[in-house]
């Protein structure tokens, strides 16, 4: 699988918001974001216009790297949302919310998306009692997401947990922190997205 392996921090400035790929960092002062509100390189504060197929870029680019994906596991995501029923874009949405290792991320149980797919990586998660080792793995409604017993009693996880106490949760998972475990309570919406993205235009990209 490719890696990109320049300063990741450089991704959110390209995409000018936060993307939270660096965990708590990106919640203080030292977020690259907040210290350079403009893109990284020598040209980074010059005045770019950019229209049409560029905005449609754009919008794929952040969906992409928010949920950490490749452009070949982004696109297939695309093929299965264009599939079903329903509005194509919101449909994307509601598909990589699901992923499992974003749900470990709004649940609080990880620093980042990619801290949740090394913990899913390294067999300490858990979906209905049985132990999954797949990141991108979809989850339903019902589904419990739980750790290994071994997994609860680590300090490093319970340190994570501790300092995500106060972390909002979407209505649609209920989080239980001193179990370690999160049940999903009905399938996310469009509405339950916070990143400032128009999916419209990641379909209007593929469908040229």
């Amino acid at each position: 699988m490719s890696r990109y392996s320049e300063p990741i921090c450089r991704l959110c400035r390209v995409e000018k918001t936060k993307l939270f790929l660096k965990g708590d960092k990106c919640l203080s002062d030292k977020c690259p974001v907040e210290r350079r509100a403009y893109p990284p390189g020598q040209h980074g504060r010059a005045r770019r216009r950019v229209l049409g197929y560029g905005l449609q870029l754009r919008e794929k680019q952040k969906m992409k790297r928010y949920y950490g994906m490749t452009e070949k596991q982004f696109h297939l995501f695309f093929v299965r949302a264009e599939a079903q029923k329903g509005v194509t874009g919101e449909t994307l949405l509601q598909l990589l919310e699901r992923r499992l290792d974003n749900v470990l991320f709004i649940a609080g149980f990880s620093l980042s998306r990619a801290h949740a797919r090394q913990l899913v990586g390294h067999g300490h998660v858990q979906v209905n009692e049985h132990r999954v080792g797949v990141p991108s793995a979809l989850v339903k409604a019902g589904d419990v997401i739980s750790f290994r017993a071994r997994s609860v009693k680590s300090e490093d996880l319970k340190a994570v947990v501790e300092s995500h106490a106060g972390k909002s949760v979407p209505s649609w998972l209920e989080v239980n922190r001193p179990e370690l475990t999160a049940r999903v309570a009905s399938l996310p919406t469009r509405a339950d997205v916070t990143l400032p993205v128009e999916e419209h235009m990641v379909v209007e990209l593929y469908s040229k």
